[in-house]
């Protein structure tokens, strides 16, 4: 093991992970993994070294500054893995249709990630702030009450974005291994054998996930656009909220990782509450085909 675990004793590595293409990810203090289930049946397991650059700087390294670069790494790996599983999905395809093997080129992936980024904003940042500022003029000249409506329309166009994203059968799948994935890290937490029976009995919810992060980055973004006036301009707005993001991300960071190490305490409990709830959205249960993907990738990193 990566490190020695005492019975009945939370083990020290924290691992981090995320759903993939018909796999998952998984990542400890010094490596990370993807195993992918392959049209064939076959897991496939790849596994790296990998060492967070705020490891290495110990300016990176310090709190509140670590949290944005830790994010920029997440999101690069994450890219690079579901990279990766689709790939294997597609080498499959092409194989029944042509001898040719086939990939999705760079070009594609960074063109579907700007895409991508740019809906984002538009999405959670341009529309959210749009409906406030059509309602400015009922407020009475409350910044409060602006922001307080600019983030209950994020959260309700979030809530909605992840209802209606999870009709579709390939986005349910990678809920799954979402679930998947999050069961096998409090198995392992709690210091039980990898298996997929003893997988199965874990929670499909857990502190560190991504949800639990957005909707913190949310809560401290009504607090922190309050120092925004209220007669700023609508693109101005727009440019600062999007300026104060890495802020917001590198406390955002701080809270969950505290949050995660202090999962009985009374308080952590409530901070990532909301978190939980809405997990509920983005997981769901599965079958013993996935988790035993799951296990593949955990063990890949904690043996």
């Amino acid at each position: 093991m990566a490190q020695k675990k005492i019975k009945n004793q939370k083990p020290e590595l924290m691992i981090g992970g995320q759903a993939v293409m018909e796999g998952v990810l998984m990542r400890s203090n010094d490596s990370y993994a993807i195993a992918v289930r392959k049209p064939n049946g076959k897991i496939l397991v790849k596994k790296e070294k990998y060492v967070s650059i705020t490891k290495k700087n110990k300016i990176l390294g310090l709190p509140f500054i670590r949290g944005i670069i830790m994010l920029g790494e997440t999101i690069g790996l994450g890219y690079k893995a579901m990279t990766f599983s689709a790939n294997q999905i597609v080498k499959e395809e092409s194989k029944k249709i042509s001898s040719k093997k086939q990939e999705l080129g760079t070009a594609e992936l960074v063109i579907t990630l700007g895409i991508s980024i740019i809906f984002g904003i538009a999405l959670f940042k341009f529309l959210p702030l749009l409906i406030a500022t059509l309602l400015k003029n009922q407020l009475a000249g409350s910044n409060l009450l602006f922001n307080i409506i600019d983030g209950v329309a994020k959260f309700l166009i979030l809530v909605l974005y992840l209802v209606l994203i999870s009709l579709m059968k390939d986005v349910k799948r990678l809920f799954q291994y979402h679930g998947a994935e999050h069961k096998a890290v409090h198995c392992y937490e709690h210091n039980k054998k990898l298996t997929v029976e003893n997988v199965k009995t874990d929670s499909k919810a857990h502190a560190r996930c991504g949800t639990t992060f957005i909707l913190i980055v949310l809560f401290l973004s009504i607090i922190f656009y309050l120092f925004i006036p209220f007669s700023t301009n609508f693109w101005l707005k727009l440019l600062i909220r999007i300026a104060f993001l890495p802020v917001i991300t590198g406390i955002a960071y701080e809270w969950i990782k505290l949050a995660g190490k202090h999962t009985d305490n009374w308080l952590a409990k409530i901070l990532i509450a909301p978190g939980l709830l809405v997990q509920g959205l983005t997981t769901r249960e599965p079958d013993d085909k996935q988790i035993e993907v799951a296990i593949k990738a955990l063990k890949a990193v904690v043996g």
